[in-house]
C-alpha cells in the first residue's frame, strides 16, 4: 500500500514537472514568435511613430527642394543685377564696380564649418531666412537702380563734367597728405580751415583735369596760391589747381577729363612742392575726396580718408 501511494505521488510530481517544462517551452515559443512577428512587421511596415517621422522628413525634403530652387532663381536674378551694376558703372563712372565677393571670401570657410554642424531644421530655417533677406536685398537694389536710371537720364552727357578722378597719379594712395577741414597752417601755426586737399608730389609732376570743362581762369602772377588754373565744368562744378610750376592751358580752352593741364610746383605761399586741389559746387567748396569715385573702390576710399585725416598740417 505504501508503495502504491509513493508511486502515485511520484507520477503526480513527474506530471507537474512535465507541465512546467511544457509551459516553459510554450512560453519561449510564443516569445520567439512575437519577436519574429515584430521584426517582420518592422521590416515591411512602419510603426505610427516611424510613419510620422518618415513623412515629416519627406515634407522637410520637399520644402528644402522648393526653397533651394527658389534660392537658385534668386541667384540668377542677382547675377543679372550685378551685370546691370557693371553696365551702370561703365556708363556713368567709366569704371569697374566694387567686388562684393572679395569682402566675404575670407568668411566662407567659417560659414561652411558652421553649416556642417547644423541640423536639418536649422538648415531649413537658415535657408528660408537667407532667401527672405535676398528678396529684400533684390527689392532694395531694384529701387536703387530705378533711382540711378532716373539720375542718368536727367544728367545725360553732363556726367563727363563731374570731377571724378584724382588730379595726379596716386595709385599707392600715399601722396595725399592733408585733407579738407580744419588743419594747422604751416606758417602761422594756427588751426585754420583748409578747403581742399594737398598732394605732396615732386615739382614738375603732371596735373590732370578731373572732368570735361572750359578753363575759366589762369593765374600766373604772384599770390598766396601761386600759379593757379580754374576750370568751369558746368552743372555748378568748378575745380582749381594751385602752386603750379608750369601752366599748359590758356583761358577759354576746352579740356577733357585726363588732359594734362599743368605741372606741379612750389609757387606762392607753400611749405614744399605740392599740389593744392579744390572742388566747388554752386560756389561752395566741398571735400574733393568724395569725388574720386571713378578710380577708387570703397575700401580704397576708406583707406585714403584714413591717410588724409592722419595729417593735421597743410602745406599752404
Amino acid at each position: 500500500m505504501p508503495d502504491k501511494k509513493e508511486f502515485e505521488k511520484y507520477r503526480r510530481h513527474k506530471r507537474r514537472r512535465q507541465n512546467i517544462i511544457r509551459a516553459t517551452i510554450h512560453l519561449f515559443v510564443w516569445m520567439g514568435a512575437a519577436v519574429l512577428y515584430y521584426m517582420g512587421f518592422s521590416i515591411f511596415f512602419d510603426t505610427p511613430t516611424e510613419y510620422l517621422l518618415r513623412h515629416s522628413t519627406d515634407a522637410l525634403r520637399d520644402e528644402y527642394a522648393v526653397l533651394s530652387q527658389r534660392y537658385d532663381s534668386l541667384e540668377v536674378v542677382l547675377g543679372n543685377l550685378e551685370a546691370r551694376d557693371r553696365s551702370v558703372f561703365h556708363t556713368l563712372f567709366e569704371s569697374e564696380p566694387y567686388e562684393y565677393g572679395a569682402e566675404t571670401g575670407s568668411h566662407r570657410g567659417t560659414t561652411y564649418e558652421e553649416l556642417v554642424s547644423h541640423t536639418t531644421p536649422q538648415l531649413r530655417r537658415s535657408l528660408r531666412q537667407r532667401t527672405l533677406e535676398m528678396e529684400a536685398r533684390l527689392e532694395s537694389l531694384n529701387g536703387t537702380y530705378r533711382t540711378l536710371q532716373s539720375l542718368i537720364d536727367s544728367i545725360g552727357p553732363g556726367r563727363n563734367s563731374i570731377p571724378a578722378i584724382q588730379p595726379v597719379i596716386n595709385k599707392q594712395l600715399a601722396l595725399l597728405t592733408a585733407s579738407y577741414g580744419m588743419r594747422i597752417h604751416p606758417f602761422y601755426k594756427t588751426l585754420q580751415s583748409h578747403q581742399g586737399v594737398d598732394y605732396t608730389v615732386p615739382e614738375g609732376s603732371r596735373v590732370f583735369a578731373t572732368a570735361d570743362g572750359v578753363v575759366r581762369d589762369v593765374l600766373s602772377r604772384n599770390s598766396t596760391s601761386g600759379r593757379t588754373v580754374t576750370i568751369d565744368h558746368g552743372n555748378g562744378f568748378e575745380t582749381s589747381y594751385s602752386h603750379l610750376s608750369q601752366i599748359d592751358v590758356r583761358k577759354g580752352q576746352r579740356v577733357s577729363r585726363g588732359d594734362i593741364i599743368a605741372r606741379s610746383g612750389d609757387t606762392g605761399l607753400s611749405l614744399a612742392p605740392h599740389l593744392h586741389y579744390e572742388v566747388r559746387y554752386n560756389g561752395m567748396r566741398i571735400d574733393p575726396i568724395h569725388y574720386f569715385f571713378m578710380e577708387l573702390s570703397p575700401s580704397e576710399y576708406q583707406r585714403l580718408m584714413r591717410i588724409a585725416q592722419s595729417g593735421m598740417q597743410s602745406f599752404d
